[in-house]
């Protein structure tokens, strides 16, 4: 098999992580060097749907289904059980590491993001194995709970970081908790270049900016490339990771960084083994002066992503990408809960 993945990992700095994977898939991704995993709520409705596993996955929902009556609870319980499974696979490299690597991550509810509801589940997934590492929006409320959490010893990824204000904020408060204590709990925050490009390349189509597509291209890249630097300068401890690829570009042209980057494994970690390409340093070849001009000038989204107090706290969770991107968890986790309310009739 190819080794793209461990020459990278071998030559540069930037790491190999996979996300929303099948157990199959997940040793498949581990065999050609990922190291952690990410996973989000689509999962539980990618598993119900899966060629390989559904069959398994749909028993064990009946069976959580059976006991109960609550279908959000029971989805939550379902996930955490189908997630568990994959933090098994990866709890080797966990002991190895000593807590370095073999992270799997897990998301609560979509449709529940209060500070409270965060923190409930996030200790709940915290005892059901070690290596399970919290996932949280980068939101007013998700920020504060991302703190406790961190607080009480959680592990922690702070996801949906679609701009430099929300990158900031959320190291913040990691060296808060950082400074004093004595182990501090392993945390990072991804930057979700691949959504936010997405969302802007809607907004080109609807004809809502008006900006040349070469430019386009290099715009989540280009807020990752401020915002790992701006880590560097300050001498956050935080990991930077990231996601929502939507192109293999989004995985070459963070190639260089001291950072993870985590896609998919069809349609992206499949594709770039495949081609097997050059390992080369892409990642701090800056874009120019000009294209970052014609950005900020022609795309709003842009420069509220870009500049460094472009949103305020309250402004994350509406923020245009960010939107984008829970809109997606909140669709697969509906349907899923639409098939559990159906599925109670049968049983």
């Amino acid at each position: 098999m190819a080794d793209y993945f461990k020459r990278v990992q071998a030559k540069t700095a930037t790491r190999f992580w996979i996300n929303n994977v099948t157990r199959e898939q997940a040793h498949l991704a581990i065999e050609v060097g990922a190291r952690n995993c990410t996973q989000n709520p689509t999962y539980p409705w990618k598993m119900l749907n899966s060629r390989e596993e559904g069959e398994e996955a749909k028993a064990l929902l009946d069976q959580i289904l059976r006991e109960e009556p609550d279908n959000e609870t029971a989805l939550m319980k379902f996930q955490l059980e189908m997630i568990a499974k994959i933090a098994e696979i990866f709890e080797p490299i966990y002991r190895e590491s000593k807590g370095k690597d073999g992270w799997v991550t897990i998301q609560s509810s979509p449709l529940h993001e209060t500070k409270e509801f965060i923190v409930e589940w996030g200790k709940r997934y915290r005892e059901k194995a070690p290596n399970l590492m919290v996932k949280i929006p980068a939101t007013e409320n998700g920020i504060a709970g991302i703190e406790e959490l961190l607080r009480s010893g959680c592990a922690v990824l702070a996801t949906e970081v679609m701009s430099i204000a929300q990158l900031i904020d959320v190291c913040e408060v990691y060296e808060k908790v950082y400074r004093f204590a004595e182990k501090p709990p392993a945390a990072a925050l991804a930057h979700i270049a691949g959504i936010f490009d997405e969302e802007l390349a809607v907004q080109a189509e609807e004809g809502r900016i008006h900006v040349d597509r070469d430019a386009l291209w290099q715009a989540g890249v280009a807020v990752a490339k401020k915002g790992r630097e701006i880590m560097e300068q300050r001498g956050y401890h935080m990991g930077f990771v990231s996601g929502g690829a939507r192109g293999l570009h989004h995985f070459t042209e963070m190639v260089g960084a001291d950072a993870a980057v985590t896609i998919n494994w069809e349609g992206t970690a499949d594709k770039l083994l495949s081609e097997d390409g050059i390992v080369i340093d892409r990642f701090h070849g800056a874009a120019s002066l000009d294209v970052i001009d014609e950005l900020l000038e022609q795309v709003p989204d842009f420069r509220r992503a870009y500049e460094r107090k472009g949103l305020k706290p309250k402004e994350y969770e509406s923020f245009a990408p960010v939107v984008r991107f829970r809109n997606s968890f909140e669709s697969a986790w509906k349907k899923t809960l639409e098939y559990m309310e159906k599925r109670r009739t049968e049983l």
